[in-house]
C-alpha cells in the first residue's frame, strides 16, 4: 500500500512518498486508472487543475502557499536525472 500524502512533512517524506508510489506501480501497475506515464501526467495535469474541488469537497483548505516551483522542477528534472 502507498504512503498517506497527509504524512509528508518534509521533502525527505515527499521523497519516500514517490518511492511508495513507485513500489506500488512496480508491484501492481495494472491496478492503477492511469498505468502509463502518458495518461498519469495528463491524470495529475487535471487534478491540479480541479485541486480546489477536492480540497473543499473533504473539507480542507487548498494551501495558498504551496511551494509549486519545487514541484514543478522536481517533475522538469526526473525527465533527465539520472
Amino acid at each position: 500500500m502507498t504512503a498517506s500524502p497527509d504524512h509528508v512533512d518534509s521533502r525527505e517524506d515527499l521523497a519516500a512518498f514517490v518511492r511508495s508510489l513507485c513500489r506500488s506501480h512496480a508491484e501492481d501497475g495494472n491496478s492503477w486508472e492511469n498505468a502509463d506515464l502518458h495518461s498519469f501526467l495528463e491524470a495529475l495535469a487535471a487534478w491540479i487543475d480541479d485541486a480546489d474541488g477536492w480540497y473543499g469537497n473533504t473539507g480542507r483548505e487548498l494551501p495558498a502557499s504551496g511551494d509549486w516551483r519545487f514541484f514543478a522542477r522536481a517533475l522538469r528534472a526526473a525527465t533527465v536525472y539520472e
